[in-house]
């Protein structure tokens, strides 16, 4: 669930392992080279889930611009 006042698009689920060592530069990486995704998409949720499948990631961007 977002907190209230946060936009959320769509929530992406991205299957498979993911090694969960990866920053975010990574976990970009991923989403654009593997998935053929939009990281930088406002108010989408990636989910990864790590090598035991007992951790997960999210990379989510609430907003873009220069404050």
């Amino acid at each position: 669930m977002f907190k209230p006042g946060v936009e959320g698009k769509r929530v992406v689920i991205l299957t498979g392992k993911t090694d969960m060592r990866r920053g975010i530069d990574g976990l970009v990486s991923i989403v654009r080279l593997k998935y053929n995704l939009d990281p930088l998409d406002k108010g989408s949720l990636f989910l990864f889930c790590g090598t035991k499948r007992d951790r997960i990631k999210c990379l989510f961007l609430k907003k873009m611009g220069l404050h």
